[in-house]
């Protein structure tokens, strides 16, 4: 009984310790699979993902603008000569025919003096030939003259007439250079520019110096170069906002009158230009201007962080993640560029989930983990 009783009890303490083992080796394997799961889980790539944000229809362009003078003229001189005296110094405001300068041109002076002179002798030649000819032309009659003498009088009658008709029209464009002694301006305006003092030797025409330079600042011209995707969307006759640096926060109506038409091949965009009435004269003429033209899009556009773009010589990406949190490279095009966003003009959707901060490591197909999820800020 008792070798009984010890035989059950031992095979029970065998039964027990069996159990505690495989209950331990079962735990083990447990713990191991969880450490392999978390292990697997860590090696995983955990990346912040955000969906696109849908542009509104009705958005603002905005672009550097070139601020000109309606009128702009480089006056030079006509004839060369000495600068006698100045009229109008850097800021005068003159009315168009007023004198700016007054050049010395004692060379043109002594051709203006030999043409009259050379007038003074052609009109006696000329005199003296037509009396001639009268003469012969009664003399002809009475047969005291033949008709080849007569021919010869009328011909050098014509000559000196020709002669005499030379002599006045060279005359009148030594007048006219002449005239140019005095440099007036061309239309009502702003001296801008003065670049000679009494003294200085001028040349004549574009070659040599510029004398003055003139700006009518009443109205401007403002020069915008709009690029491709947006150059059908700015038309003659809409209205623009401009800003400028003197005056921080002001705004300005400006009107579109012209577009070009056609595209720069160097930049691929198209110079339209605005015009402003500047009749306080607030703005100058050289400014530089930020204009905002206010757009209204057919297709929606999508607006992205510039943090989420690679570039890779398959050219510009994103990495876009699916349900199965697997990435996805894809190609897009680039529209206007907002500084801290972009806007795309294809290869994304509304619904799609990209990532921000890509690495540059991010291959197709590789396993993420979404950390948490960005909501961007419509664009201002």
């Amino acid at each position: 009984m008792i070798r009984s009783s010890l035989r059950r009890t031992f095979v029970l303490v065998l039964l027990a310790m069996g159990l505690l083992a495989g209950a331990g080796i079962l735990t083990r394997e447990h713990h191991l699979k969880n450490l392999k799961r978390e292990a697997e889980k860590a090696s995983l790539q955990q990346v912040i993902v955000f969906s696109p944000l849908p542009e509104s229809p009705a958005s603002i362009l905005v672009l550097p603008g070139d601020v000109q003078a309606f009128k702009d003229a480089s006056l030079y001189a006509r004839s060369p000569g000495y600068v006698r005296k100045w009229y109008a110094d850097i800021g005068t405001e003159v009315a168009k025919g007023d004198p700016i300068a007054k050049i010395e041109t004692p060379e043109l002076d002594a051709q203006v003096r030999q043409a009259k002179s050379d007038i003074s002798t052609a009109k006696a030649n000329y005199d003296l030939a037509k009396i001639t000819l009268d003469r012969w032309q009664v003399l002809v009659k009475t047969r005291t003259v033949s008709e080849q003498d007569l021919e010869n009088k009328l011909g050098d009658e014509a000559a000196k007439k020709a002669t005499l008709d030379s002599a006045r029209a060279r005359l009148d464009q030594l007048l006219a250079l002449q005239s140019f002694e005095q440099v007036r301006a061309p239309f009502s305006g702003t001296v801008s520019v003065r670049n000679v003092d009494i003294g200085d030797l001028v040349e004549a025409g574009p070659s040599g110096r510029e004398l003055f330079h003139m700006v009518d600042r009443h109205r401007l011209r403002i020069y915008v170069q709009v690029p491709q995707p947006q150059a059908n969307e700015i038309r003659a006759g809409m209205d623009a906002e401009m800003s400028v640096p003197e005056y921080p926060g002001r705004r300005f109506r400006a009107e579109v009158i012209k577009n070009a038409g056609a595209l720069d091949t160097k930049s691929r965009t198209v110079l339209v230009e605005l015009l402003f009435d500047n009749a306080a004269g607030l703005i100058n003429p050289g400014d530089y201007a930020r204009v905002s033209f206010r757009t209204s899009v057919a297709a929606p556009r999508l607006i992205i962080p510039i943090t989420a773009l690679l570039f890779r010589g398959e050219g510009l990406q994103v990495a876009a993640v699916d349900r199965n949190r697997r990435v996805h490279l894809v190609k897009v095009v680039p529209g206007r560029d907002f500084g801290k966003s972009m806007e795309i003009l294809s290869g994304l959707a509304g619904g799609d989930t990209v990532i921000d901060n890509p690495p540059d490591s991010i291959m197709e197909g590789q396993q993420v983990v979404v950390a948490s999820v960005r909501k961007l800020k419509a664009v201002k």
